[in-house]
């Protein structure tokens, strides 16, 4: 009878235990609110979910890419209160209020944002999986370089920044096209500045 007790009682820990891990293992959801394209968006995500896969998943919003989801391709590019991140590498849960720009965002068929109408005029995609961080990249570069923030290129850091083909290349280095059409997207960047300026 004492092996019988015993037996129930690591039964009893044994499951104890397994329903601790299963707890542990439950994901801690939570309420954020984020405006996506202008319109806000409120959701209930497990606290590990990446920008990217809230928009892609979630949202429903499959311009931005998941390239290498480690940072280094750009695929994932995204505009965040103005500025440029990969959305593979931040939670979504950080960016509660936060206003938020993906390719959609930024024009669709009938009515392209001036920097995709330049890549298609000068080619600036070939296989087009990179292109939509390519362009909200070169967007949010685009407003880098009339802010004045420098980069790694800028001669003076006391004079206006201006663009310049060294400008555009250091500053989108974090973008990758696999296709090459490095030369055709500076073309198009070198566009949209122009008739900025």
């Amino acid at each position: 009878m004492v092996g019988a007790g015993a037996s129930a009682v690591v039964a009893t820990l044994l499951g104890s235990a397994g329903a601790a891990s299963a707890a542990a293992d439950a994901p801690v959801l939570a309420k954020v609110s984020l405006t996506v394209n202008g319109e806000r968006r409120d959701l209930e995500l497990d606290t590990r979910t990446s920008l990217l896969d809230a928009a892609r998943e979630h949202l429903h919003l499959t311009g931005s890419k998941k390239g290498c989801d480690h940072g280094q391709c750009g695929a994932c590019t995204m505009i965040v209160d103005g500025r440029r991140i990969n959305a593979c590498l931040t939670l979504a849960v950080m960016h509660q209020g936060c206003e938020i720009t993906t390719i959609e965002g930024l024009g669709g068929p009938e009515n392209l944002h001036p920097m995709q109408a330049a890549f298609i005029k000068h080619d600036g995609y070939q296989c087009g999986y990179c292109t939509p961080g390519q362009i909200c990249s070169g967007v949010a570069v685009l407003a880098e370089i009339k802010a004045g923030i420098p980069s790694h290129v800028t001669a003076d850091l006391n004079a206006a920044t201006t663009v310049s083909e060294a400008e555009i290349r250091e500053r989108m280095s974090g973008n990758i096209c696999r296709c090459g059409a490095y030369s055709n997207i500076v073309e198009a960047m070198t566009e949209v500045a122009g008739r900025q300026a």
